[in-house]
């Protein structure tokens, strides 16, 4: 009692203290920052409506058509071939090379297997060049022919782009699966795109030996050597094994073999997507497309510099990640590559004393998940929580501080030093902006991560099927909860969806079904005509794709995700519940991991399925003398799941949520879930249908049901 009345005594000094600090330097700051042009820019109108009379009609972004000799490329290989002339002898493609591994031993006594780095080694554009025609060769010298289609089945890597490049060059396509893809995944995109050459990385080895009995249609496999010798032995003999190292060398001297050149609409990517609702999609996307999607990513040119930098981690087999590889690589700017497991020096495979990729790279620009954004705010709220009361309280007072200067325009240099410096010298420490998408970002991660990082913080929107195209915030933009207005050459309609009562016609705002249009739109699934005669539309002239997301457009033209069509739920009074709302907000609670909610319509509430927080659950364990228990016992204990019910309710109050989106019993689950589980993709989402299956026992006993009533009864 005591500690606290001090931490609230000490704080109301402080308090007191930056108030008058505040009265006196205002007039300063605001000559000195001109936050009325900050909020000038932030609140511009950002895109219109084609005919401002008709409610359907599509926006457009205003402004945006820049400059850039990407306007005269029509197919992936003649944009990078333009880069290389133009960009020589510059710094292009950087990685750090892996020499062995280590174990090291924890201070529980467990031993983790930690890898040791060295520093990045560059390659210029010319280099690249170089290295693209070797491959492209190498490629066509065993056997590889124009139009045929090779499988990059591998985690993202210098190697992955070179390859893409150099399929493009000899006029071949790629197809795409994640590396994390579950086996029946894997067979399925391998099958269906029928496949006869597949470059992997040497650890992928022996799950593609003992999946090759299911891939008749293999013959070549080469696979990107690393730290470790590669398990070669064991493939039937219909299967050559070839090193990547190997694949250059006959390249070299293969130099009489040629492609040929790719065309507009020839198919330059077959990407699988993740599959949430089922096996994974083939989307095909043109050469054409994809010169249209990194287009549309130059309103961005603008906010770059020259000595910017981009780490690229995230999956190369992800149409964001590629696409924004591919614009970066057309503007000069270095790509480092990194991994999950090795960007900061905290990285699961980084040895103590060493240094993540972060810190060597120091990236300027980078991409992010809102998996890893919530992450990274978990992260830092237990660093400050471990600190005491005070610094908890001091540490909460000038993050809310920050925020609320910066949304009148104004920079705030002292507290940048005091909460920016530690958490920014983690990436590198000089991370000017940081681009979110493949799902929608919480208001508060945004928020948050905007203030602790001092980065511009930047949503985006889009698909697999749009080329990761559709709609990006504007630097400059200070506000939350939306994804930007539609990209330069992007088309932005809503249509209604009278079941979920979302109309155009609504106000104070038009809401309904997004629906894009454009040429970044893609052909269509692999091998799937009823799907893509369901999903895409040739309409007015220009190619429509219904993303089944519900949107509204805010008056300045930013669109904001409010629904999705297969998220939606009607509980039995008739309300309409957002689930995927409810899950994005419920993650930042401390003690979720990752969160399922569930609702089924014979019933007035909703479930929820959580993957716990281990570190928050230890620290529980400990607050109610419980730290004796297993994990297993401690997750069914009925204090714990009672202390970790109330603290859902009560996050879920303070993020806004109303009482019935809110669940009111939950299951603490014991498997981690991964994509190799079933229960979410690839991209790490959620597969609804397998965790309401895999979890029906569960689910049921929630609702008091029976199993012949139970799970399925959802609409």
């Amino acid at each position: 009692m005591s500690d606290s009345i001090g931490v609230s005594m000490a704080m109301g000094l402080i308090k007191t203290i930056v108030c008058l600090y505040d009265v006196v330097t205002l007039p300063v700051y605001f000559l000195a920052q001109k936050p009325w042009e900050v909020r000038r820019l932030s609140n511009q109108t950002k895109a219109v409506q084609k005919n401002e009379r008709d409610p359907y009609s599509p926006w457009v972004r205003i402004g945006g058509e820049n400059k850039h000799f990407i306007k005269g490329c029509s197919t992936a290989h003649e944009l990078f071939n333009e880069s290389i002339k133009r960009f020589g002898e510059r710094q292009c493609l950087g990685k750090r090379e892996v020499f062995r591994e280590e174990d090291e031993r924890q201070k529980d006594g467990k031993n983790f297997r930690k890898l040791i780095l060295g520093d990045y080694n560059w390659y210029t554009y010319r280099d690249i060049d170089k290295r693209i025609e070797d491959i492209g060769r190498g490629l066509l010298s065993i056997g590889v022919k124009p139009r045929e289609t090779i499988m990059i089945f591998a985690e993202t890597r210098l190697e992955w782009f070179l390859t893409a490049m150099a399929c493009f060059r000899i006029g071949c396509s790629i197809t795409t699966l994640y590396a994390t893809l579950g086996d029946d995944g894997i067979v399925h995109g391998i099958n269906e795109a029928e496949v006869s050459h597949l470059v992997t990385t040497f650890d992928l080895l022996p799950k593609l030996q003992k999946l090759q009995s299911r891939l008749p249609h293999v013959r070549h496999v080469i696979y990107i050597e690393g730290h470790k010798k590669a398990q070669t032995e064991g493939f039937e003999s219909r299967i050559t094994i070839h090193p990547f190292a190997t694949l250059e060398e006959k390249g070299k001297n293969a130099s009489h073999l040629k492609g040929e050149k790719p065309k507009p609409d020839d198919l330059a990517v077959l990407m699988y997507t993740s599959g949430s609702t089922g096996i994974p999609k083939g989307v095909q996307i043109t050469h054409k497309n994809l010169i249209n999607a990194i287009s549309a990513f130059l309103s961005l040119e603008e906010h770059l510099r020259s000595d910017d930098v981009y780490m690229g981690y995230l999956p190369l087999a992800h149409v964001l990640e590629l696409s924004a590889e591919c614009f970066f690589f057309c503007n000069g700017i270095p790509i480092g590559y990194s991994t999950p497991h090795t960007m900061t020096d905290r990285s699961t495979a980084i040895k103590t004393g060493q240094h993540g990729d972060a810190v060597l790279l120091r990236p300027s620009i980078m991409a992010a998940v809102p998996l890893v954004l919530d992450r990274i705010r978990k992260g830092v709220a237990e660093q400050v929580d471990s600190r005491g009361k005070f610094f908890k309280a001091l540490f909460s007072f000038l993050v809310d501080y920050k925020k609320f200067w910066t949304r009148k325009g104004f920079n705030t240099p002292i507290v940048n030093k005091l909460i920016c410096k530690k958490p920014k010298a983690m990436i590198g420490g000089r991370v000017r902006l940081i681009a979110s998408g493949g799902a929608p970002l919480s208001p508060d991660t945004h928020d948050f991560i905007r203030a602790v990082l001092d980065v511009k913080l930047i949503q985006g929107y889009g698909l697999t099927e749009t080329t990761a195209s559709a709609t990006l915030m504007d630097p400059n933009d200070l506000s939350v909860g939306c994804a930007g207005a539609p990209l330069p050459g992007v088309l932005i309609k809503l249509v209604d969806w009278a079941e979920g009562g979302y109309r155009v016609t609504d106000k104070p705002n038009p809401r309904g079904e997004i629906v894009i249009g454009g040429e970044s739109i893609t052909a269509g699934y692999f091998k799937n005509d009823k799907l893509t005669q369901e999903s895409y539309k040739d309409e007015d002239g220009n190619r429509w794709f219904y993303t089944g997301d519900i949107g509204e457009i805010l008056p300045d033209g930013n669109v904001k995700i409010i629904d999705r069509k297969k998220d939606l739920v009607k509980l039995q009074f008739g309300e309409y519940i957002s689930l995927g709302k409810v899950e994005a907000e419920l993650k930042n609670c401390p003690y979720v991991e990752n969160i399922c909610v569930y609702g089924d319509s014979l019933h007035t509430y909703l479930i929820a399925l959580v993957v716990p927080n281990p570190k928050s659950i230890d620290q529980l364990a400990q607050r109610l003398g419980k730290q004796s228990m297993s994990r297993s016992e401690l997750l069914k204990d009925p204090d714990v799941i009672r202390e970790v019910t109330n603290a859902i309710y009560e996050h879920g109050i303070k993020a806004k949520l109303h009482r019935t989106e809110i669940p009111t019993k939950i299951k603490l689950v014991e498997e981690e879930w991964l994509p190799d589980s079933g229960l979410v993709t690839a991209a790490f989402k959620l597969r609804r249908k397998n965790i309401q299956d895999y979890y029906k026992k569960d689910i049921n006993r929630l609702y008091g049901m029976t199993a012949d009533n139970g799970v399925g009864k959802s609409t």
